[in-house]
């Protein structure tokens, strides 16, 4: 009689998102791999584990899609258990439980030992800063606080994630050490709401700290900041940005709308006099500084007017980079309340006379830099292409400089000086000062 070969289970994590859950992503892969589990990042595997997004509408289709997919390779044999987690199944476990209940098991954000227990594996607290990274090996994410205060009206991360709970400095550290240890030279510093970091811990907005604790860091070039929140923001931030080479002279920071009318609205705390006057402010402590916001349209009650006013005003502020989205209706948020009556074709087309308007912006911003010699760090290799960024750039939404790679050889992860040669509205084409 032959017996049946035993199988080694190999883990398939899947991540749909943000950064916040790559980082999520990363830290269950190097809790299975410690349990001496055999685990892979989005290629093939006989148990997944799905990582969800619940934020926005598009969003959720794709996590939905997404865990409906693998169930049909579950159904036709291809993989023997489908294991959901994330923000998704934060926000609607009993709905997926109904809707989608042949998944083996569903498990929300804060769940990550019960996770790892139906893994086989078990939690080990003693693997502070230890991942396995999924970005290029010169980048990553560190998340320095998890959840959000804020009462925005549109947003379901509190829904989602819970309370602001910032990670003690000393534990960051020694998380970047380790990464720095591993060849990371940039630090994308991430969370919901930078500006609110060390509030809970320390009694005081503490980032200023915490960034001049990590630039001590062996090894680390860049340390770049992600999601500030403008209401209370800690001006002595810049001036560890203006001081330190390594903290990138860029700040991340959505500004979702500008009309007063629907700030109120949406709960922001600031009006356009508070958020303008706090950008001059930015603009004067650090000339060379690059402001990425990002901008929501199409919001309940948002008028022509609201929409013009808003309008004026990218144009006026030029920001460097900028991103902007349709308003989505969220159950279990305060803007629900609100009647969604901006009809999604006026949406669409608002958002596309934004992004207009900062092509042309970013064009005519790119075009100053011909000529200019930058530092630049080489992502990838494409084609014919080295592509790499200046710290004036995050990896995936911001401008990309490309060197010709018949003419040069360059590494993934090392650093280069470039001279620019040529521009268009996203795209900088440079040549290797040697």
């Amino acid at each position: 009689m032959r017996t049946k070969t035993l199988k080694k289970n190999k883990i398939n994590v899947v991540t749909l998102g943000c950064s916040k859950n790559v980082y999520d992503s990363e830290v269950l892969m190097g809790q299975l791999k410690a349990s001496g589990k055999d685990v892979v990042h989005e290629e093939e595997g006989n148990i997944v584990v799905i990582n969800t997004c619940g934020f926005i509408n598009n969003a959720k289709e794709e996590s939905v899609n997404t865990i409906l997919e693998f169930m049909q390779k579950k159904e036709a044999g291809d993989v023997d258990k489908v294991f959901v987690t994330g923000c998704l199944s934060e926000r609607y476990k009993p709905d997926l439980q109904k809707e989608i209940p042949n998944v083996d098991e569903y498990f929300g954000t804060t769940e990550l030992p019960g996770l790892l227990k139906a893994l086989g594996a078990d939690y080990k607290h003693e693997l502070i800063g230890e991942r396995l990274t999924t970005t290029p090996k010169n980048y990553a994410y560190l998340k320095i606080a998890e959840g959000c205060d804020r009462p925005c009206s549109f947003c379901a991360i509190p829904i989602m994630r819970g309370k602001h709970r910032s990670t003690p400095i000393e534990e960051i550290v020694v998380e970047a050490e380790k990464l720095a240890a591993n060849g990371v030279k940039e630090l994308i510093l991430i969370a919901q709401d930078l500006t609110y970091y060390g509030l809970d811990l320390y009694k005081k907005r503490n980032l200023a700290e915490l960034l001049e604790a990590l630039v001590k860091v062996e090894g680390v070039e860049w340390i770049r900041l992600h999601y500030a929140f403008p209401t209370g923001f800690p001006m002595d931030v810049l001036d560890v940005m203006n001081r330190e080479p390594k903290v990138c002279n860029y700040l991340d920071i959505p500004l979702q709308h500008i009309s007063d009318a629907i700030l109120k609205s949406m709960r922001r705390g600031t009006t356009k006099e508070k958020t303008t006057k706090l950008l001059k402010e930015f603009r004067a402590a650090v000339p060379d500084m690059t402001i990425r916001t990002t901008l929501i349209v199409g919001y309940p009650g948002e008028t022509e007017e609201d929409f013009q006013t808003l309008k004026q005003w990218v144009t006026d502020m030029r920001f460097e980079r900028l991103g902007c989205f349709t308003y989505s209706h969220e159950e279990n948020t305060h803007a629900y309340n609100l009647e969604d009556d901006v009809p999604e074709e006026v949406k669409i087309e608002r958002a596309n006379q934004i992004m207009e308007i900062q092509s042309q912006i970013s064009w005519e911003l790119n075009q100053e830099k011909i000529g200019k010699t930058f530092k630049v760090v080489i992502d990838r290799k494409e084609g014919n292409y080295f592509i790499g960024r200046t710290e004036y750039d995050s990896p995936d939404v911001d401008n990309e400089v490309l060197i010709d790679a018949t003419k040069t050889y360059l590494k993934t992860g090392e650093f280069t000086t470039v001279k620019i040669i040529e521009a268009e509205d996203f795209d900088l084409y440079g040549e290797v000062v040697v």
